[in-house]
């Protein structure tokens, strides 16, 4: 096999979220493999503190402190790449994730929802996933190049208990991908392509007490999980990397607009 055609070596990522668990991860593998990587994200003490470590493996590292919901200041942070390094080959669009207070608990119904809190969260996880895929795919679409990997979630494939409103937002960021897939390719030829990741179960800060309890056994919604799950595992979150850098790579120069689950199986598992 010619391994070069997954070689990402000396292309240029932006990364939203990147001083975030998720989008920390791929950064890291993406400076890893060569890439000279874009950190942003809307704390600038978060942003630096990742900009440090990676600048420990290479010095292509470039950190931007902005907002993905503030147009003014992605529109900046592209001139600001543009000018530094010339071009945008990837964008990996990391921000967004569940609110805490959007979440609803066993007990609560739909109609106890917080509407401003509902408007949060898909503000933040679908404008997360616009917004810079149109500023930044701008640039792309003027080089006739270029590539986008978006974050699903498998609360968008099918309906799932107590998060309404991080759902709805994940599954309008799957249509967008497909719809944005199908824009690129049509208007401005087959070297942009754009794709998403649908995470499976992965622990972390957001969702730990959900998952696990104070005394660090399973919660009943982690028995569920695991379940439906044919791996019988949660995630670790490095499981993720090499799905984007596929998406990123001359290896998969003819796939635009999947979303592809990275679950243990359990967005194809029956349960029977």
């Amino acid at each position: 096999m010619d391994k070069s055609i997954f070689d990402i070596s000396e292309k240029i990522a932006v990364v939203t979220g990147a001083s975030g668990v998720l989008g920390g991860s791929i950064a890291e593998s993406f400076v890893k493999s060569g890439v000279k990587v874009v950190v942003l994200g809307r704390t600038k003490s978060h942003v630096d503190k990742r900009v440090d470590e990676l600048k420990m493996l290479s010095d292509n590292v470039l950190g931007i402190t902005a907002n993905v919901l503030d147009i003014h200041e992605l529109e900046n942070a592209n001139q600001l790449i543009l000018s530094t390094w010339g071009r945008i080959d990837i964008l990996v669009n990391c921000a967004g994730g569940n609110i805490a207070g959007a979440t609803l608990e066993p007990d609560q119904s739909v109609f106890e929802m917080d509407l401003e809190l509902w408007n949060e969260v898909v503000n933040l996880n679908l404008n997360g996933a616009v917004y810079p895929s149109l500023i930044f795919g701008k640039s792309m679409a003027q080089q006739q190049s270029g590539t986008i990997v978006n974050v699903s979630s498998m609360a968008a494939l099918a309906a799932m208990t107590r998060v309404p409103g991080y759902s709805a937002a994940k599954a309008a960021v799957t249509n967008f991908t497909q719809w944005l897939a199908m824009e690129m390719a049509m208007k401005y030829g087959d070297h942009i392509r754009v794709n998403a990741i649908a995470p499976g179960f992965f622990i972390g800060n957001q969702n730990r007490n959900v998952l696990i309890n104070p005394d660090g056994s399973l919660t009943e919604r982690s028995r569920k999980i695991l379940d439906k799950t044919p791996m019988k595992r949660f995630g670790d979150i490095s499981e993720l990397n090499g799905a984007v850098q596929f998406l990123c790579s001359d290896a998969a120069r003819f796939i635009t607009g999947v979303i592809l689950p990275v679950d243990g199986g359990f967005s194809m598992f029956s349960g029977v």
